[in-house]
C-alpha cells in the first residue's frame, strides 16, 4: 500500500513541477462530484488526487493512523475502531475529508479539548508548489505544518496525514440539560470543560431562553435495563428531533433544579455521525419549500434524501443555499450574550449551533510558543489564545429574498463578529472586501510562507473563498440564453427540483449503501 501511495504521489510532485515551471496554477480534483466541476476540469489545468482515498496503516501501539487527504470521515472511523481506537476529534458529516478537515480548520464537540482537527495531527505529507515533497510536524517545519492548515491547498497539495488516536469506548453517555439564557450556557459548558471525564460538549439553540446542552463521556457500560439510543437508521430519530422532544421533558421542570436532566447511551458511532440525518436540521427547509409536511412519516419516507452526501449535492447543484444564511463563526466566551441577543433581534434564526472551541495550539517538548505562530490563523499560536464559542448559523433569512439583499445581512454578520473579536471559518460563502479580510487574517504570516515555498502563481486564500456578486450578476447578462436560463431558475419549484434531481441520479446515494472502498486493513485488503 505504502509503494503505490509513493508511486501516486511522485506522478502528482511531477504534475506540479510542470505547473510550476509555467508559472500556471492549476485546480485540485479530489475525486468528489462536490469538488471542482467535469466541465472545467481537463489535464492542462487540474492535478488529480481523487486515487488518494486510503488508510494505509493503523498503529495501535503508537495510536496514530496514516490516512491519504481522500478518506471520509466513516471510513477513517471504521478503519479505526476495528483497533479500538477513535481520533479525537471526528467532525459530524460522514463525508467530510481527512484533507479537508485539516486545509479547512474544521472542529467537533470535543474540540473543546483537542483544539480543531488539525490539531490533532502529529505530522503530513505535502507537494510544495515546486514539485518537491515534504514532510511538516508540529516540531519538524512547524511554519508550514501551521500555515497549510487552514490554506484551503494554496502552500501546496496534502497527500498524507498521520492523525492521532485516542482509545474508543462502545456508547457514549449523553448528559441533555436546560439553560434559559446565554450566561448560564457558558458557565455550564465551562464547568463541563473542566471535568476530566468530559469528552464532548456542544448545544442547540431552541430560542433565546431555550438552550439544550448535551454533555457526552465515553462509557463502555449500558446500565442494566437501558437501551441505546441510535440515529443512524432509517427508523431512528433525528438527533435535533430527540433534542427537541427532550427540551419538552426539561421545561417541565424549573430550569435551576440540578436533577433535571435526561441521559442517553449512544453507540459511539452513531454519536459521532448524530447530525448525518437532517444535515442538523437544515433539511426541514426542504420540506418546506416542497410543502411536504414535516412529521415521522414524510421523514422515514425520504430518509435516503437526508444524509449530509445527498443534501450537499442537492442544495449546491439547485443554488438554494445562496438564498439562506449558512455560516460558522466563533466569539470570545465574554461575547457570547452580546452576540446572541444582536442574532435573536437581527435575524431570529432558530435552531443554533453551539460548539465551545480551545483554538490555541500547544507547544510540544522541544518547541517554543513562536512555532506555533504562523499562517492564517497565527494568533492562535499565541500564549492565552482565547476559547471561542462557535455558532452554527444556517437558516432562511425572513425578508431576505433577492441576492443583494442576502449579501447584505450576510455582511452584517461578518462586521458584527470582527467587531466582538471573533473568527469566521471559512468553508462557508465570504463576502469581505479584500482589505477588510486581510485585517481579520493574518496576512504578513501568509503571505511569507507563500512566498518562501513559490506559492505565489497558486490563488491566494481569499480568491478561492470570496463570492464576487458583481461577476455573478454579470455572467447573468452575458447572453440571452444565461438570462433565461437564470429566468427559468427563479421559477417555484425549479430549482429545488433540479437540485433534487441531480442528487438523486449522482451517485451519492450509494454511499449511504455501501461501504467506501477507500478503507483498507492494516494487511493491505480491503475492507
Amino acid at each position: 500500500m505504502m509503494e503505490a501511495h509513493n508511486a501516486a504521489v511522485r506522478l502528482i510532485a511531477q504534475q506540479v513541477q510542470r505547473f510550476s515551471e509555467k508559472n500556471k496554477p492549476f485546480r485540485i480534483y479530489h475525486g468528489s462530484t462536490n469538488s471542482t466541476r467535469t466541465s472545467q476540469r481537463r489535464a492542462d489545468n487540474t492535478i488529480d488526487t481523487s486515487q488518494l482515498t486510503h488508510v494505509l496503516s493503523v498503529d495501535a501501539a503508537s495510536k496514530t493512523a496514516l490516512v491519504e487527504p481522500n478518506v471520509p470521515m466513516d471510513a477513517l472511523v471504521d478503519a479505526t475502531l476495528a483497533h479500538g481506537l477513535v481520533p479525537p476529534v471526528v467532525m459530524e458529516f460522514p463525508g467530510i475529508t481527512t484533507g479537508g478537515g485539516f486545509s479547512g480548520m474544521a472542529g467537533e464537540s470535543s474540540s473543546f479539548r483537542h483544539g480543531a482537527f488539525d490539531a490533532t495531527m502529529r505530522s503530513i505529507e505535502i507537494v510544495l508548489p515546486t514539485g518537491q515533497v515534504a514532510r511538516a510536524s508540529k516540531t519538524n517545519n512547524p511554519e508550514l505544518f501551521w500555515g497549510a492548515a487552514s490554506a484551503f491547498g494554496t502552500l501546496g497539495v496534502v497527500t498524507l496525514l498521520e492523525v492521532e488516536l485516542r482509545d474508543a469506548k462502545e456508547y457514549v453517555e449523553l448528559t441533555y440539560s436546560l439553560t434559559t439564557n446565554s450566561k448560564d450556557t457558558v458557565k455550564v459548558m465551562e464547568d463541563a470543560a473542566a471535568k476530566e471525564e468530559t469528552d464532548y460538549i456542544d448545544g442547540i439553540v431552541f430560542s433565546k431562553n431555550a438552550t439544550v446542552i448535551c454533555i457526552g463521556k465515553l462509557t463502555d457500560d449500558l446500565p442494566k435495563g437501558r437501551s441505546s439510543q441510535r440515529f443512524s437508521r432509517r427508523s431512528d430519530p433525528w438527533f435535533y428531533i430527540r433534542a427537541k422532544d427532550v427540551l419538552k421533558q426539561l421545561e417541565k421542570k424549573p430550569a435551576q433544579d440540578a436533577a433535571n436532566t435526561v441521559v442517553d447511551y449512544i453507540p459511539l458511532r452513531d454519536y459521532l455521525f448524530r447530525y448525518d440525518r437532517g444535515g442538523f436540521w437544515v433539511a426541514k427547509y426542504a420540506f418546506r419549500y416542497f410543502l411536504t409536511p414535516f412529521n415521522r412519516i414524510t421523514r422515514t419516507a425520504l430518509d435516503r434524501f437526508m444524509h449530509a452526501r445527498v443534501m450537499y449535492r442537492a442544495v449546491h447543484k439547485s443554488g438554494l443555499a445562496d438564498k439562506h444564511m449558512v455560516q460558522d463563526v466563533g466569539v470570545p466566551y465574554d461575547a457570547v450574550s452580546d452576540f446572541q441577543d444582536w442574532l435573536d433581534t437581527n435575524f431570529a434564526i432558530y435552531p443554533l449551533w453551539l460548539c465551545p472551541l480551545r483554538v490555541q495550539r500547544d507547544t510540544p517538548p522541544g518547541s517554543v510558543a513562536a512555532d506555533a505562530q504562523h499562517g492564517l490563523h497565527s494568533d492562535f499560536g499565541r500564549p492565552h489564545a482565547p476559547n471561542l464559542m462557535n455558532f452554527g448559523v444556517w437558516g432562511d433569512m425572513q425578508g431576505a429574498r433577492a441576492r443583494r439583499a442576502v449579501v447584505a445581512r450576510n455582511r452584517d454578520l461578518e462586521r458584527k463578529v470582527q467587531a466582538l473579536g471573533g473568527k469566521k471559518w471559512l468553508y462557508a460563502h465570504a463576502y469581505y472586501p479584500e482589505d477588510e479580510f486581510w485585517a481579520h487574517y493574518d496576512r504578513a504570516s501568509y503571505d511569507a510562507l507563500r512566498a518562501k515555498y513559490s506559492a505565489g502563481y497558486l490563488p491566494s486564500v481569499y480568491d478561492k473563498v470570496r463570492v464576487d456578486v458583481d461577476a455573478e450578476e454579470a455572467a447573468v447578462r452575458a447572453t440571452w440564453k444565461t438570462r433565461a436560463k437564470h429566468q427559468v431558475k427563479e421559477i417555484w419549484p425549479v430549482r429545488g427540483v433540479y437540485g433534487f434531481y441531480k442528487a438523486a441520479v449522482g451517485g451519492d446515494y450509494l454511499l449511504q449503501k455501501t461501504k467506501t472502498k477507500s478503507v483498507e486493513k492494516v494487511d493491505g485488503s480491503s475492507s
